[in-house]
């Protein structure tokens, strides 16, 4: 992937900026008493996650006019995420909440309250071209297109990154409970991933996006041939533990993963994103990409939250040294 290194920002994320609440006490939600804030939504933690790591990290979303909005922004400033690109809603709308729980066997849940929040009433005016072409990559997220406007908007985001070399990212962050039909899904993911440089999710995610254009297809290796024909130079395909690969025309490449005790299930495909990128930006070999991507996934869900758990690079490079590393 070949990046212009003279642009002003490394990596612009866009859609949801949230709050998250997780269960301090340990057990079903329905047993919880109190609860920790933080800042969500897979775009900010990844964006977070690529800040943490020293990149130069820009934002374009929609947050409400409200205490929870200005947590939003003052976090992710605090983080060196440039947030000027980040509107407020004034019509009253809400940011979106999500709740989970925290499990001794670390297969927790989460309940997302999203019905015409904020991030989705971001506007195709409020989108400034000059801004995306400074920037290396865009990042998208699948859940900024399950609802209009934000849907449109995040077309027109991509069609100014296509024009201007920005090379575009697809995560596709496939969230059940946010789309009226999984077909719906299929089709705009489809539409989305034939825009995009990169195309990242795991075996199920790929199988909706799927869904109307490879029925019945559960191969990895078709379905990254199938994109990287139409225009991708990466197509990267996670299965939790037993890694992830990356496909390019040319090759295959396996990553591994760290085992560790989980405290939560979610936010590990965020920090894998975002060391990802990371190491993509830096010029790594893939094989080290992958490395620092399974290490950053493995120490986010060792912490409480998503977005403060992902690590920074010292401590990446800490943890492959002390950890074993099980080859995909």
């Amino acid at each position: 992937m070949q990046l212009d290194r003279f642009r002003k920002i490394d990596v612009i994320a866009m859609g949801r900026a949230t709050v998250d609440l997780y269960a301090n006490e340990t057990g079903p939600m329905e047993d919880a008493k109190t609860f920790s804030k933080y800042v969500g939504g897979s775009p900010a933690n990844t964006a977070v996650a690529m800040a943490n790591l020293g990149l130069k990290v820009g934002y374009i979303g929609k947050v409400s006019d409200d205490a929870f909005g200005r947590f939003i922004c003052s976090y992710l400033n605090g983080k060196g995420v440039d947030v000027s690109h980040i509107r407020t809603d004034d019509t009253g709308r809400r940011s979106g909440l999500t709740m989970g729980e925290i499990r001794e066997d670390g297969k927790c849940s989460y309940f997302m309250y999203r019905q015409d929040c904020a991030d989705l009433n971001i506007q195709c005016t409020e989108i400034d071209e000059k801004y995306i072409a400074d920037a290396k990559m865009l990042l998208i997220s699948g859940t900024s297109l399950t609802h209009s406007p934000a849907r449109e908007s995040v077309f027109l985001a991509m069609s100014y990154a296509r024009k201007n070399n920005t090379r575009i990212i697809l995560d596709l962050d496939y969230r059940t409970d946010t789309w009226d039909t999984e077909e719906e899904a299929s089709v705009y993911y489809h539409m989305a991933a034939l825009q995009s440089d990169m195309v990242i999710g795991t075996r199920e995610e790929f199988d909706v996006m799927e869904r109307m254009f490879l029925p019945g297809n559960r191969d990895d290796k078709k379905s990254a041939e199938y994109f990287l024909e139409r225009g991708a130079e990466y197509v990267s395909i996670k299965r939790g533990k037993e890694g992830s690969c990356i496909y390019t025309k040319e090759d295959i490449y396996h990553g591994g993963v760290y085992p560790v005790k989980a405290v939560k299930t979610f936010g590990a495909g965020d920090a894998y994103s975002g060391a990802f990128n990371y190491g993509i930006i830096s010029g790594f070999t893939m094989e080290k990409c992958l490395m620092y991507a399974a290490a950053a996934a493995s120490i986010t869900i060792s912490g409480h939250s998503c977005s403060d758990s992902t690590p920074t690079l010292e401590q990446i490079d800490r943890f492959i040294t002390e950890n074993d590393y099980i080859c995909g």
